[in-house]
């Protein structure tokens, strides 16, 4: 899954422009023809006089810029804004195709673009605001940053895609994530893939803020979502660990990142973190929102 080659700073500009809504993609060309043609009307005054004529060059440069930039920038907008809809338009797709299957079959077909398009918009049907870097690949890295507000402001989770049907997703990946979680100070992550996990992944990610999604998870995921879309259920990282003893919630409790609700404070049973303390929220297991308890 190999990324997209070197690009010209036309195209970043686009790709920068097809990130946000397509009205505001429109919006930036209406912005950038106005500000550069009123750049470009300038009369230029000519002056021979000592100490003028390099300001008169300079003037000069920035009207041709302005007079070619006019045109340029508003098309790599509205081209940018283009991209947009037609981003929007294959995720609503991708998500309505995958909704109407009856099984995860549907999601081995799919090549990486859209299968991290698809990831995304069942994150978004849960609330989430995402943003899709495009980095990484198969080999690593964060393919989303999803977002949503917590106690402390809007708090950050990661995610990585594997589309993977020949084989298994091993630890070597969810250690990585974690440790990337770490580095950013995001609250949690994800791994999502098509295909499975190893025993060894789904040991290492319990008793860790880190969620795996498997294929069949994620096709239920989306259905859940797309037939309860006024209330869909949350994809949030497991707790620390497993509750055994809990305590009523105080006037200093926090609330949830994830759903906002009230916490109370546990003790894990098992995992690397058996014994500790731990705020988890009150609505487990429909969520399983966690916070450190120090």
């Amino acid at each position: 899954m190999a990324r997209r080659g070197k690009t010209s700073p036309a195209e970043d500009l686009m790709d920068l422009v097809a990130l946000l809504p397509w009205w505001a993609g429109v919006g930036l060309a209406v912005a950038s023809y106005l500000v550069l043609h009123a750049v470009a009307a300038q009369p230029i005054v000519v002056s021979a006089q000592p100490g003028q004529i390099g300001a008169t060059v300079s003037a000069s440069i920035w009207k041709g810029l302005a007079t070619a930039g006019q045109y340029i920038a508003p098309l790599i907008c509205l081209g940018g804004a283009g991209l947009s809809a037609w981003r929007r338009s294959q995720r609503k797709r991708l998500v309505n195709d995958v909704a109407q299957t009856q099984g995860a079959d549907a999601l081995n077909g799919m090549r990486w673009q859209e299968f991290e398009m698809l990831v995304g918009e069942s994150f978004r049907l849960q609330g989430f605001q995402v943003v899709e870097t495009g980095g990484g690949g198969a080999d690593g890295g964060v393919d989303l940053v999803l977002s949503k507000p917590g106690q402390n402001g809007r708090e950050k989770f990661l995610v990585q895609c594997k589309q993977w049907r020949a084989y298994k997703v091993g630890v070597d990946v969810v250690r990585e994530l974690y440790g990337v979680m770490a580095a950013r100070g995001a609250a949690g992550g994800f791994v999502v893939t098509s295909g499975r996990y190893t025993d060894e992944a789904k040991q290492f990610a319990e008793g860790r803020n880190v969620k795996l999604i498997d294929g069949p998870q994620l096709h239920r995921m989306i259905r859940d979502a797309r037939v309860g879309s006024g209330s869909p259920r949350p994809a949030s990282p497991p707790p620390a660990a497993q509750p055994t003893a809990e305590r009523p919630s105080t006037e200093g409790s926090p609330n949830c990142p994830l759903c906002s609700k009230t916490m109370i404070q546990r003790t894990a049973k098992r995992g690397a973190n058996a014994g500790s303390s731990f705020w988890g929220c009150s609505g487990y297991p429909a969520c399983r929102g966690t916070r450190p308890t120090a």
